[in-house]
């Protein structure tokens, strides 16, 4: 398309499947002026698709350069193989999270393993459907790319191009590789955070109503949605089954370290430990090796405007955010904003915000 950006993969990209990610991803690459052509069975996701800019339908006469099947997982091959069809010429690639099965299928049903190149942009939100799709989802975001051994090298590159062009960093693992890294990160966590909300729903409603940060950040994604995922686990049963073993192992080691009383601190203290371990070898800012920041909490009141005035009170008092959470206090009209800070950062900043009658709670 004559209005790309310099780089930009070339067009058309044809996405198959609005939801979430595809849609995304689509508008991620018009945003680069990239010619997107679109697809759906459901005609409300495509139309708010549509709407919002993320392409073009798709005509009969259109020939893309890049297919892109952004299905639920066990979709894809038949999506893929019919792609294979369809568009002789087309790279075929996918967004599914799940890799080995996924393809394995797609090449069984007749799909060209020249052209073919999984991937998987590790990228989502606890929305589903095109309304929840966002241009900038995939900026910074890892979009890991599986080749097959007779997957062609223009075809690779191509999709490098378009992981690179939505702003994601690319990166190349092997099929099995991948499906025991994403049960171990990313499957899991779903379960494990689902299961943990799941507690919830018969328990006492005073209970739940002193729920802290802690219980909401360890239970965000069980809002997740629940076709998707029955669909993501049943497709890498096998993978997460062999995390969730070891999980369960633990705690069942847990359990009986808190059913003997006194004798079992040990157990405890060590699972807790091995928790601190694990937890600091999650690369921090950019896939870099994590950064040892310091927390600055302040109350804010709870209206409109007041988390951008403190936002443009760090911006001129020239300190970099690494990262914050905003924890609203129980039963007042107020917030907790932790702010984390390089530590040479955290006299400059605590003197910056005081001196604007900020209640700074460092």
């Amino acid at each position: 398309m004559s209005g790309a950006l310099p780089g930009a993969v070339e067009g058309p990209v044809l996405v198959i499947g609005t939801g979430l990610i595809g849609t995304s991803v689509a508008l991620s690459l018009r945003r680069a002026g990239v010619d997107v052509l679109l697809t759906d069975v459901d005609d409300e996701n495509l139309r708010i698709a549509r709407e919002a800019g993320a392409g073009r339908m798709l005509e009969r006469d259109d020939v893309p350069v890049i297919v892109v099947a952004a299905v639920p997982p066990r979709l894809v091959p038949s999506v893929l193989a019919r792609a294979s069809a369809d568009y002789p010429r087309a790279t075929l690639t996918d967004v599914a999270s799940v890799k080995h099965s996924v393809v394995r299928d797609a090449l069984s049903l007749g799909a060209d393993p020249v052209r073919l190149v999984g991937g998987h942009p590790m990228a989502g939100r606890e929305v589903s459907g095109s309304a929840g799709a966002r241009k900038d989802l995939l900026d910074d975001r890892l979009w890991v790319i599986t080749p097959l051994p007779e997957s062609g090298p223009e075809h690779v590159e191509r999709v490098r191009a378009l992981a690179t062009t939505c702003g994601a960093v690319p990166l190349q693992m092997g099929l099995a590789e991948h499906d025991a890294a994403v049960a171990l990160v990313s499957h899991t966590p779903q379960v494990l955070s689902s299961v943990l909300a799941s507690r919830l729903v018969d328990s006492r409603p005073e209970f739940v109503g002193i729920a802290g940060q802690g219980l909401r950040d360890m239970t965000r994604i069980a809002a997740s949605n629940v076709d998707l995922w029955s669909d993501i686990l049943t497709e890498n049963a096998g993978q997460v089954v062999e995390v969730l073993d070891g999980v369960i192992t633990s705690l069942e080691q847990v359990r009986s370290a808190l059913a003997s009383g006194g004798r079992g601190e040990g157990t405890v203290r060590a699972t807790l430990a091995a928790g601190v371990s694990g937890q600091a070898l999650i690369p921090g800012k950019h896939g870099a090796e994590r950064s040892d920041f310091r927390e600055i909490t302040v109350l804010l009141a709870d209206k409109p405007g007041e988390l951008g005035r403190l936002f443009s009170a760090v911006g001129v008092a020239q300190v970099n955010l690494e990262d914050i959470r905003i924890e609203h206090v129980l039963g007042r009209p107020s917030g907790l904003v932790a702010l984390m800070v390089e530590p040479d950062a955290v006299p400059r900043l605590v003197d910056a915000l005081k001196a604007l009658t900020f209640d700074v709670r460092a």
